[in-house]
């Protein structure tokens, strides 16, 4: 898509339009949930002055968006579009560009000095895209604490038992349907998946693994979450002393 940056506006709730499409989807890590305990113990080190045991990136389970469901923008993407949006997005996620924010900002370029994560995987259970996210985080804040970037900050907002999302933005038109809702069109492209402070999807988590995300996936057959219980395990691996 062309894009003409003079134009370029943010659409809020309610309107119709061609523009930038931010919401506050996906879910958080809750540090209250007691599976997460062994990565805020770890990384709690950090108040005396020692250092992580992080030997390999610190991977979570999330869930990126839901297609056919009414969000709290009241807005809904439609099937299609969603499922050849995440085709188009795996040549980022196979080149390691797949990356994303801290926070949303009110434009389509994503900032190189505001990144902090990166999407390696994504697979679609039911309504519901999944995916695998990589916290970038720097020697200096595994070593001694140091927050220098934005993926340190992700990171720290943890340590300080603070919930955190992900949430989407692309650009495209919405059309309103019949009953009100903003129905996503043909022309939306994704652009990438922000960490916020304050997600907006129903039932939408960042989980141990894609089992324990059973809880927040729409089922195409059974059209409600699945229940399952914990959090998390996978941050356990490799953050256990």
């Amino acid at each position: 898509m062309d894009i003409n940056y003079k134009d370029f506006r943010i659409l809020k709730r309610g309107e119709s339009g061609w523009g930038g499409l931010i919401e506050h989807d996906a879910g958080y890590i809750s540090p209250d949930e007691p599976r997460n305990q062994p990565f805020i113990n770890e990384i709690k080190k950090l108040d005396t002055g020692s250092k992580l045991a992080i030997m390999e990136p610190l991977i979570v389970y999330v869930v990126l968006q839901k297609f056919g469901i009414l969000n709290r923008n009241g807005r809904i993407y439609p099937e299609a579009i969603l499922k050849r949006q995440n085709e188009l997005y795996q040549e980022a996620i196979r080149e390691r560009r797949a990356v994303g924010e801290l926070d949303h900002p009110e434009s389509s370029i994503i900032a190189g000095d505001r990144i902090s994560h990166n999407i390696i995987e994504t697979w679609w259970e039911g309504h519901t895209l999944m995916g695998k996210m990589e916290i970038l985080m720097t020697p200096g804040f595994i070593n001694y604490g140091i927050v220098s970037t934005k993926g340190d900050e992700v990171a720290n907002l943890l340590r300080n038992r603070i919930k955190i999302g992900v949430s989407s933005r692309g650009v495209g038109s919405l059309v309103e349907g019949r009953n009100g809702e903003q129905i996503v069109q043909d022309d939306f492209e994704i652009i990438c998946w922000d960490v916020v402070t304050a997600p907006s999807t129903p039932d939408a988590w960042i989980g141990r693994s894609a089992d324990e995300m059973k809880p927040y996936v729409e089922n195409k057959e059974i059209k409600k979450p699945l229940l399952k219980e914990n959090l998390l395990d996978d941050l356990d691996k490799f953050l256990s002393e």
